[in-house]
C-alpha cells in the first residue's frame, strides 16, 4: 500500500501511544499504559499521568520505529494530540512531538482528540464514508456527531451533561467493588447476570429531552440508591444483575440517540468510536439495531478503540492526502480544544 508515512503521538490520558501509519496500513502500535498506577486510587491522577508520559514517551516512539522498521528520516510527517484531555500529559505528547519536528524538519500537524477516533477506523475498515454519524464514548466523552471530512471538523450534535459513559462505568464498578478501569469488569460480570433484573432509569430519553445529549448521573446514583437498599436491608447485591441492568441501561440509550441521529440526519453509517467502544454488549445492540433500520455499522477492533496513537496517525495521514497546511509550532496543549478543530 501507498501513502504518506506519518507517526502519531497521543499523550491525553493515561495511555502514552506511538503509532505509524503509511495511509491506511498500520505499520505499529506501540502502548505504554499506566493504568496499573491510578489503580490504588480508583481513577486517573493527573500529576501521576504526566510523570508516566516522561518516562515513557522515548522509549515507546523508538519502540514503535523498530516494529514499522522506518527510521524518523523515512517519515513524512509527525501528528499529534492537541487535545482535549488532561493538561499536563497533553503537554508531554505535544512538547515530544515538537521536538521531533524540530530537529527532523518535518511538518508537524494538531490534531483533535475525537476526531483521531473516527479517523482510526480507516485503518480497520477502508476509507471512510462520505458522510457518517459518529458515537463517541470512553471516561470522558460521550459523544454524537456528524462527520463529512474529519479533515476540516466535524458538527456536534449532542454529548454528555454530566457522567460521560466510562466514568459512569468506573463508578458503578467501584460501587461493586469491581477493580479499576471498571468498563471491562463491568462487561464480565454482567455475562453472567439479567439485564432485566432491575429497571434503571434511561437519562434524557422522554419526548422533551434533548433527543442526542447524554446523561449518566443519575442512573449512576439510581444503581447506588439501589445497592445501599439492598444492603441496609441484609439482602444479598447480585452482582452480575446490577452489573448487567444497568449496562444495558446505557447502551440502550446510547445506540437508540445514534439510530436516531442517523435516521434525522439522512445518514446511512454509524461509527463508534472510543474505550466504551470496546464493550461487547454495545457492540451487538448496535448491530441489531442498525441491521434493523438499515444503516452500516463500523466499529474498529477492540485495541484500536481506546487511546493510541495509531488513531493520532491516521489522522495526521488523511490531513497529508488532503493537502491539509501543518500546523505553526507555537500551539499549545489545549485541554478544552473545539470540536470544529481536528
Amino acid at each position: 500500500m501507498s501513502g504518506p508515512l506519518v507517526l502519531g503521538v497521543e499523550t491525553s490520558c493515561d495511555e502514552t501511544g506511538i503509532g505509524i501509519v503509511r495511509g491506511a496500513e498500520l505499520l505499529a502500535d506501540e502502548v505504554a499504559s499506566s493504568v496499573d498506577e491510578h489503580a490504588r486510587f480508583g481513577g486517573v491522577v493527573p500529576e501521576v499521568a504526566s510523570r508516566a508520559h516522561l518516562e515513557a514517551i522515548v522509549p515507546t516512539i523508538q519502540r514503535a520505529l523498530d516494529t514499522a522498521g522506518v527510521r524518523l528520516a523515512d517519515l513524512d510527517a509527525i501528528a499529534v494530540t492537541e487535545g482535549p484531555g488532561l493538561a499536563g500529559a497533553l503537554l508531554v505528547g505535544v512538547a515530544a512531538a515538537k521536538a521531533l519536528a524540530l530537529a527532523t524538519g518535518l511538518p508537524l500537524h494538531g490534531v483533535h482528540h475525537l476526531g483521531a477516533h473516527v479517523a482510526v477506523d480507516r485503518l480497520e475498515h477502508g476509507d471512510l464514508p462520505d458522510a457518517c454519524i459518529s458515537l463517541l464514548v470512553s471516561g470522558g466523552h460521550s459523544s454524537l456527531l456528524l462527520v463529512a471530512d474529519v479533515t476540516l471538523g466535524v458538527t456536534p450534535l449532542g454529548s454528555t451533561v454530566d457522567d460521560a459513559a466510562g466514568e459512569a462505568f468506573d463508578k458503578v464498578a467501584r460501587l461493586l467493588g469491581l477493580p479499576f478501569p471498571g468498563g471491562p469488569h463491568i462487561d464480565r460480570a454482567a455475562r453472567e447476570g439479567d439485564p432485566a433484573a432491575i429497571a434503571f432509569p434511561r437519562g434524557l430519553s422522554g419526548p422533551r429531552d434533548a433527543a442526542f445529549d447524554f446523561s449518566f448521573s443519575g442512573l449512576k446514583t439510581a444503581v447506588a440508591r439501589w445497592v445501599e437498599a439492598r444492603q441496609r436491608s441484609g439482602e444479598a447485591v447480585d452482582v452480575g444483575d446490577v452489573a448487567a441492568s444497568f449496562q444495558e441501561a446505557v447502551v440502550d440509550v446510547l445506540t437508540a440517540k445514534a439510530v436516531r441521529a442517523c435516521r434525522e440526519q439522512g445518514v446511512d453509517h454509524l461509527l463508534i468510536g472510543g474505550g466504551v467502544a470496546a464493550n461487547s454488549r454495545l457492540r451487538a445492540l448496535a448491530a441489531e439495531r442498525c441491521a434493523s433500520a438499515g444503516i452500516r455499522l463500523r466499529v474498529p477492533r477492540p485495541g484500536l478503540c481506546t487511546d493510541n496513537g495509531a488513531m493520532v496517525a491516521a489522522l495526521g495521514a488523511l490531513r497529508v492526502e488532503a493537502g491539509r497546511p501543518a500546523s505553526a509550532l507555537d500551539f499549545g496543549a489545549d485541554s478544552s480544544l473545539p470540536l470544529e478543530v481536528v
